[in-house]
């Protein structure tokens, strides 16, 4: 079966301005702190700094520090990099803004990876941030994760179980369940619901799929997941599970299907988030 990729939109409703104007001759070193799930990714956001003129080592720091898909260091890792004293913190998904936002109410925060940064809390409007917050919001909701047993299910019509992996401690998690429950019940697909809140318990979520006889695998948005994703292709393929992720990540290193936004691409266009405050 050809693997395949599917992207949605990025959509950019909180960008504002460039971090500084074409042709404006910066007169301080900005230092810009990044705290993200995985580095996977950051090199898009420095790219999107080359194309607004910044040179690092010259108008630029970044500083960068990752998770590496453990939730629970955001908090340490953006208080480094606040004692650092950067300029902007760039930060990712809902548990990171959240830690960034608690931490400090003067360094101004640009966020990204974000579904839904209302509803979460970040913000108070998209029209209006409000506080030291403003960020990109990817399109991660309305019916979005029901795609995934809509494309799982063209691809295999036989299809009738799935084992569904999801994380309990991501924010986001609950709304692609409902979206996924729902739609499965409409295409008569019956659900495994695999939950997996570490690293440490992914072994033993292979273990319950593999026992659960499930005839196909969707892995819902989580950073945990994408930190692991060489683990989990290596799993669905050992089982020759068709299976369906998130990002085309999935599918370039090997796996069948993906649909969901570019990271890539909000990361670089986080680089032209204009922050309040201090940010340059």
């Amino acid at each position: 079966m050809e693997r395949r990729a599917f992207f949605g939109v990025v959509t950019g409703g909180l960008l504002a301005a460039p971090l500084a104007a074409s042709g404006q001759q910066a007169a301080k070193v900005y230092r810009i702190g990044v705290v993200t799930s995985t580095a996977h990714f950051t090199h898009a956001f420095r790219q999107g700094l080359r194309e607004l003129g910044y040179v690092e080592g010259q108008n630029v720091i970044v500083e960068q520090r990752s998770t590496q898909g453990e939730s629970d260091r955001f908090p340490d890792l953006v208080a480094e990099l606040i004692r650092l004293k950067v300029d902007v913190l760039v930060v990712s998904g809902v548990v990171g803004v959240l830690a960034a936002k608690k931490a400090t109410a003067t360094v101004p925060i640009v966020f990204l990876g974000v579904a839904d940064p209302v509803g979460s809390g970040i913000v108070a409007s998209l029209a209006r941030p409000g506080g030291n917050v403003t960020g990109t919001s990817i399109a991660l909701g309305e019916g979005f994760a029901g795609k995934w047993v809509e494309l799982l299910k063209e691809a295999v019509p036989s299809l009738s179980h799935v084992a569904v992996l999801w994380n309990s401690a991501n924010p986001t998690a609950a709304t692609y369940l409902k979206e996924v429950r729902g739609t499965a019940q409409a295409v008569q697909v019956r659900l495994n619901l695999v939950e997996v809140r570490n690293v440490a318990a992914l072994d033993g979520s292979f273990a319950a799929i593999a026992a659960s006889r499930a005839r196909g695998l969707i892995v819902t948005a989580d950073p945990l997941f994408f930190s692991n994703r060489g683990k989990l292709l290596k799993f669905a393929s050992a089982r020759r599970l068709p299976a369906i992720y998130f990002f085309r990540d999935f599918v370039d290193d090997g796996g069948l299907m993906a649909y969901g936004p570019s990271l890539a691409d909000a990361f670089r266009r986080a680089a032209r988030v204009r922050g309040t405050g201090r940010s340059p």
